[in-house]
C-alpha cells in the first residue's frame, strides 16, 4: 500500500444499480476506461463516488489498479462476480460498452479493486 502523505482522493460518478452493490461491499471490482486522469491511481488512494446529481456518496480505498488491453481481458483476469455479481459475463461486457464505446476501451482498462470504508451515503 502506499504512503498516505502520497495517497490521492478521486471524485468519480457511478450509476446507482452499481453504487448500491459498492456501498453493500458487493462490488470489489470498479471498472474504468484508462484515462490519462486516472493514470496515477494507485493502492491507498481513495474514492468518492457520488451518483450524479444527488448528495449520496460512498468512500472506498483502493487496494489494488491493474491494467488490461480491453474490458474481455479485465472481465476474464478478475472475474465477472467480482465487477457486479448480479449479471453475467456477456451481460456485464455489453452494459460496460454501453458505457464506454470502442474509442474509449482502445485505451486500455483498468480494474480498480475496491473496499468501502466509511458509511456510505444512499
Amino acid at each position: 500500500m502506499s504512503d498516505t502523505s502520497t495517497a490521492r482522493r478521486h471524485e468519480l460518478n457511478l450509476y446507482r444499480r452499481y453504487f448500491d452493490l459498492v456501498a453493500a461491499g458487493h462490488k470489489t471490482i470498479e471498472v474504468r476506461v484508462r484515462y490519462p486522469h486516472l493514470a496515477d491511481m494507485a493502492a491507498g488512494d481513495t474514492i468518492r463516488f457520488r451518483i450524479k446529481g444527488t448528495d449520496e456518496t460512498c468512500d472506498v480505498r483502493v487496494l489494488r489498479v491493474t491494467e488490461y488491453a480491453d474490458f474481455e481481458a479485465l472481465l476474464d483476469g478478475e472475474g465477472p462476480t467480482n465487477v457486479n455479481p448480479t449479471a453475467t459475463r456477456e451481460e456485464q461486457l455489453a452494459n460496460i460498452r454501453g458505457i464506454y464505446p470502442p474509442e474509449k476501451e482502445v485505451l486500455g482498462a483498468l480494474a480498480i479493486e475496491i473496499e468501502p470504508y466509511n458509511v456510505c451515503d444512499s
